[in-house]
């Protein structure tokens, strides 16, 4: 104890509770874990998404497609991607059920636990759509470049989304529970609308004002990366129901 405690047991404890209130340790362990999953799930979000870019890039020479992406979009991508939404992960909600979860193991590493298949998984998932969709938009003669940029920016956001909880759903989780990361989303979709409709900015990032035919097959894709993460959550909590 911090203030009734004596000077030796304090030197000889590990912990000093200054408020001496137990319920203080209770505090402390699940701001403890908040802290951790939200590391983790910045983690999983980042590594997943560019895995998705990284699969894309190395696979489209191989399969006689042209580059998919220039360096400045790649940059771009980057810079938007890894900044907002990343941030406003940090500070997501602490979920309903951490205290009910078993005590973290220190000798588990970030890829324990599944995490590294799915972020492989993911990655693979993301990049696997974003080749097919340079293939389609190269044979339909639309703008198949700033589409497949602008489907890289889109799949990062849900993956954003998804990745606020491997458990629960977006319903369950509550959609503006975190009001800074869909402040984040709306942001990089507003900063990345720009690259695409305004003229000066074309010349720039080499992009192209995508039609209303070009930009629903974007977003349609989007979403499904979205739905496919959901429907995984919903048949994992259907198993580890008794």
């Amino acid at each position: 104890m911090g203030i009734t405690g004596t000077d030796v047991a304090k030197e000889a404890a590990a912990m000093i509770l200054l408020d001496d209130n137990f319920a203080t340790i209770v505090r402390a362990v699940r701001e403890g874990r908040r802290i951790y999953a939200n590391i983790l799930k910045f983690i999983i979000y980042s590594i997943s998404s560019n895995c998705g870019t990284l699969v894309l890039i190395a696979l489209a020479p191989f399969v006689g497609l042209p580059l998919p992406l220039f360096p400045i979009q790649i940059l771009w991508l980057n810079l938007l991607c890894d900044s907002f939404p990343g941030l406003a992960l940090a500070v997501e909600p602490v979920e309903k059920d951490a205290m009910d979860r078993p005590p973290i193991d220190p000798a588990s590493g970030v890829f324990a636990e599944g995490r590294g298949w799915f972020m492989a998984r993911y990655g693979i998932f993301i990049g696997g759509l974003a080749l097919g969709l340079q293939v389609y938009a190269l044979k339909a003669g639309y703008s198949w470049q700033t589409m497949v940029f602008t489907f890289l920016i889109l799949s990062r956001m849900a993956m954003a989304l998804s990745a606020r909880s491997r458990q629960l759903s977006l319903l369950q989780l509550g959609i503006f529970s975190n009001r800074q990361l869909i402040g984040a989303i709306l942001l990089v979709v507003i900063l990345h609308a720009c690259v695409v409709w305004i003229p000066s900015m074309n010349p720039v990032f080499a992009t192209e004002p995508l039609d209303l035919k070009e930009m629903g097959l974007v977003l349609a894709l989007s979403v499904v990366v979205l739905l496919v993460s959901e429907l995984e959550k919903a048949v994992l909590r259907r198993k580890r129901l008794p």
